[in-house]
Order: C-alpha cells, then structure tokens, then sequence
C-alpha cells in the first residue's frame, strides 16, 4: 500500500475540499443545514475571502465550473470581471509603460467574485444569503486564527504600506508589526461590508431571489461601488516605481455582471473533460491530453518517470505556446482546430529526444501565429522577485508563496462544482478602508500591443490563469478538481488527472506524488518573464530519474520535497453514490471534509 499523507475521505452525504480547513468546514455545515453543494461552495468562497486575504478577496474574481442534479451538463460560472472603460493601449503608453503594473490601483479589472457568487446563489442555491454570509461575517468581526503565511506577506511589504500605502497599513500593522502566526486577525470593516448586503437584500421582502438580487445591485450600484469609485481617483505607487490613480469606476461596476457560459470539453480516456473558454488557459490542459494521447504510447501517461515527465513538459510547452499565440477573450479563437486530432498529431510530432527551448506555436487551420513583440524580445528570469506582483506560487528558494484559493463540492443530490477565486490580493493593491479589502491586478495580463487575442481592451476579460475543472463519465459529474498556482494550475491538474484517471490511484495518492512543472513560456505575471527548458521538480522524485532528465537536456531545478502545487477534488460514482474527496497537504492548510 501506497504511503499518504492522509485517507482517501469516503461517505454517501457531502465532501468539500478547500484550500483553507475554515472554508471547508464552514462549507460542510451548510450541507448539514440542508444546503446543497452551490450553497456551500458559496459559503465556503466569501470565508476564504476573510481567512486567506493573501491568495484571493473580494475584489478579486471566480470561475467556477457546475453540473446540477437536475441538469448534469457541465456549466461555466465566469466571474472574471473585464478592462474598465478607461483601460487602454493608449493610456498606460501615455504613462511610459510597455507592460500594465503588476499591482496598485491601475492594474485593476472589474471585480467579478462576489456577483459570481451571488449570482449562483441565486440560480442554483437553497439557502438565504444571511444563512451562507453568516460564517464569513463571523470570522470578519471576531476573527479568526491568522495562517502565518498571510502575516509573512504583510511582512514582505510592510516598507510600501508604511510609505506608500496607509490604507493598508492601518488594517494589516497592528501597533505597527505584521500579524503573528496564528494571532487572532479582524477585519471588520469587511464584516461591515457584508453585513450591509445582507440588510440591503432582507430590506426587499421575503423573496429569495429578490433578496440576493438586492445585493447584486448593493454591490454593483450602491455603496460598494460608490466607495470604488471615489478611491479609484487616489494615485497610489505601483510596481513602476510611481504611483498612479485607477481607472475602475462606478460605471464600469454597474455595467458588469457575472455570466454562465458553455464550457470548452475533451473527450478522453472514457472521461469528458469541461474547462472554461480560451479566454482562461483552461484549454490548454484539453491542448496537452490531445497531444499525449497523439503520441500512441501509453507510458507517457505517467508522470514519475523521465520517459513521462519529458512528453508530458514537452507537451504543455507546445500547448502554452499556442496559449500565447491565439487565447484570449475576442470570439474568434480557433478551439476546435487546437482540439482536434489531426492538430494534436502536428504538435506531438515536434516532441524529440531533447528538451525544447524555443516557443513554437502551431498554426491551426493554416493560420500564422502573431506573437508579442515583448515576448520575441525574451525576457529571462533573472530578476528578484517583488512581492507585491503577480502570483509567485514557488520562488527560486522552493518556498510557496501566495497565490490563489481553490473549493470543490458535491452532494448527496449529485451536484458537483469545481471553483478557483483569486484576484483582489492583499498584497496587491491598497485597503479600501470602509470596504476593508482592495481591488485585484488581474489587469496585468493584457499585452499593450493591438491586434493580439490578449491585447489590452475595454471591456475584454484578460487572458486569466483561473482553472477549474469538472469531469463527466457516460453524460454524469464523476470529479471536480483544481489548484492554486498560476501558470502551473493545469500542470499539476494534468498530473493529478494522469495519475487518477488513467493510472487509478486513489484522490489522495494521486495528490500526494511528486509534482513538477515547466517555466518555459512567458509568464502570465508581472514582468512576463520566460526561463527556457526550465523544469521544476519536487526533490522526493527518484535521483536516477532527475539524471535522465537532465541527461535529456532539461534544466532541471529542484524544489522543496512538498512545495509543488495545492490541489482539490472531489468525486462521485453515479452507479453507487459513494463520494470521495481529497486535500493537499502542501502549506499545511488545505483540508477536505466530508461523511
């Protein structure tokens, strides 16, 4: 029997797994009051917001991924809030810049998490929103037992709130010191802020729905926009080294909403694989199974070997390189060219004996691939890293930083959803004082050169990093998964999927093994750099693999024995009903539960 760090849970009522034991918890007594799986997916999304401030906030955004007993075809939940108005090439040109800023004000999109919750409260939930909001409200103004993590980021920017950033000052150095580990932390102006909603939307009637729509328009037209707006307008320094006002206003708040979509899916190894649009990297995931399962060879399905662990990197360099080439949220990106066989079987062709260093996009359909000008220039990764941008999930020393929050649910209905909210980080942008949290960067994803799919526009989405993911088998929800991590995100999910569906290892071995990921594409992070045949490996991988990797050409750097990646997932068997869940132990923070 394989070694775990913990069991596989198992049970017939309900399972969630989060990155954070309190979201978990609090998410699982939602399905004790007789919620179902949206409910708790919701309760769980706002407590993150309180007790992981570091990875993910209100300001930040959602996609989600959900299948309905009712309706078991897969469903996106895209909470991804787009450019402001005022957010163009032209202005940050005007400004010097060649990349957006990684964080500050101006790096911000329209935050979409919370109208992304409501808005599947709303259309898929059972419960009231005082009855979902109650736990976070609890933990905003009592508090709760800070993670040391999010104190040692306070730490790491302590010097730009005390100079440059008094908002955030005033909430996250208290008498003048970062939060201690495990020190009772209260943000209640946060807990204000939700405690408004919930008497705005009780102030409508009795009515379910018109209560949380009540909230919607709280969040988008009332007070929460109207203290955006007015903060919008203050210059504060960003990662250009000056400071600059944010271009977010009410306007652009009222004319958001969260939508649902149809998802972009796969067929594969008897599963259906759903992921979001192409204006998300999701797509690449469905990109990398293409051209392993191209390769016709099965043992390139594990990936604890070199002779896996070389396709499966060569693989995803190809996939992100067409990330790069044509994703992006402008309608016309050719999916069912970069999914289809006879492409996969052109890229997996390009796979040799040695690692590859160069970025080589394909052209689907014939297209030629049009690159950034920054990108052909090469920016390689020799720069320190700056705190406040981007999401270094793993820093040159192995140590895992800050970076994203992830919740999935099922039921004992068969509602299934998978989850990733990020954004709106504490690090990233400066307190909102009556709101009590700040605004996102998610900005700083655009490239300020037209006539790319991810060229910067009002009112595009950027080109997120964001990816759930929900597996179908035979028409019906079987797995919900996903992780924190950036531009690794469908790298350790491609793992984890390899190891569990192909290979099938239980949720939480599958977890547990050994990760690894390559840097070897532009960055989706402030200040884009790329690190060309770059492949990170956890160092519990066997020492004779990490040789032949090297031998092969891979510039092999070793992390920390438990640092890569922060998976979730959930499962369900349609036939039996018995439900499964798993958590990683990475960070020691991310918990499943369930009976």
């Amino acid at each position: 029997m394989t070694f775990t760090t913990r069991p596989t849970l198992q049970g017939t009522f309900g399972m969630v797994s989060s990155t954070h034991w309190l979201a978990s918890q609090s998410a699982m007594g939602m399905l004790e009051r007789g919620g179902n799986a949206f409910d708790a997916a919701v309760t769980a999304g706002f407590v993150l917001h309180v007790v992981e401030p570091h990875l993910n906030g209100p300001g930040g955004e959602v996609p989600g991924i959900v299948a309905t007993a009712a309706d078991p075809r897969p469903r996106v939940l895209c909470g991804q809030g787009p450019a402001p108005a005022g957010a163009t090439i032209a202005h940050f040109r005007s400004l010097g810049m060649d990349l957006v800023p990684g964080s500050g004000p101006l790096a911000a999109t329209v935050p979409g998490a919370v109208d992304a919750w409501l808005l599947l409260l709303r259309d898929h939930g059972t419960l009231s929103l005082r009855e979902v909001l109650t736990p976070a409200i609890g933990y905003a103004n009592a508090g709760h037992p800070l993670i040391g993590r999010a104190g040692a980021t306070v730490a790491a920017v302590r010097s730009l709130f005390e100079q440059h950033w008094p908002t955030s000052a005033d909430l996250w150095l208290r008498q003048g010191e970062p939060p201690a580990p495990g020190a009772l932390f209260a943000n209640p102006a946060y807990g204000g802020t939700l405690e408004r909603l919930v008497r705005a939307a009780e102030a409508a009637g009795s009515d379910r729905e018109a209560q949380i729509e009540a909230a919607r328009q709280a969040w988008r037209e009332g007070f929460v926009a109207e203290a955006i707006d007015r903060f919008s307008r203050r210059p504060f320094r960003d990662s250009s080294g000056e400071a600059h006002a944010g271009l977010i206003t009410g306007a652009d708040l009222a004319g958001y909403a969260a939508t649902w979509e149809e998802p972009v899916t796969l067929d594969w190894n008897g599963y259906s694989v759903a992921k979001t649009g192409p204006w998300g990297q999701g797509p690449v995931l469905l990109q990398t199974l293409s051209i392993l399962d191209a390769l016709g060879d099965a043992t390139v399905y594990d990936p604890s070997t070199a002779r896996g662990i070389h396709a499966g990197s060569e693989a995803l360099k190809l996939a992100f390189a067409d990330r790069e080439a044509w994703y992006g949220d402008t309608g016309d990106v050719p999916v069912k060219a970069l999914l289809s066989p006879g492409y996969a079987g052109e890229r997996a062709a390009l796979i040799g004996d040695r690692a590859a260093t160069a970025l080589r996009p394909g052209r689907p359909n014939g297209a030629e691939p049009r690159l950034p000008e920054f990108v052909k220039r090469g920016r390689h990764g020799d720069r320190a890293p700056d705190p406040t941008t981007g999401e270094p999930t793993v820093s040159r020393d192995g140590v895992t930083r800050g970076d994203t929050c992830h919740v999935d649910v099922v039921d004992r209905w068969g509602n299934m959803i998978s989850a990733t909210p990020s954004g709106g980080w504490l690090q990233s942008s400066p307190t909102i004082p009556e709101l009590g949290f700040p605004l996102g960067s998610r900005l700083q994803m655009f490239w300020l050169e037209e006539g790319l799919p991810a060229s910067l526009a009002p009112g595009r989405r950027p080109r997120t990093t964001l990816s759930p993911t929900l597996v179908h088998r035979a028409g019906q929800p079987v797995l919900a998964c996903g992780t924190p991590g950036g531009d690794q995100q469908d790298q350790w999910q491609l793992l984890f999927l390899l190891r569990h569906l192909a290979g099938g290892r239980p949720i939480q071995e599958a977890i547990d093994a050994p990760m690894w990921h390559t840097t070897s594409f532009p960055s989706s992070f402030h200040p884009r750099e790329t690190e060309p045949g770059v492949l990170v490996l956890e160092d519990r991988l066997d020492p004779a693999v990490v040789d032949e990797l090297s031998a092969l050409g891979h510039r092999v750097r070793l992390s920390d024995p438990w640092s890569l990646g922060r998976m979730c997932a959930v499962s369900r068997d349609p036939a039996s009903g018995v439900l499964a869940a798993g958590a990683n132990p990475r960070g020691m923070q991310g918990y499943a539960v369930g009976r």
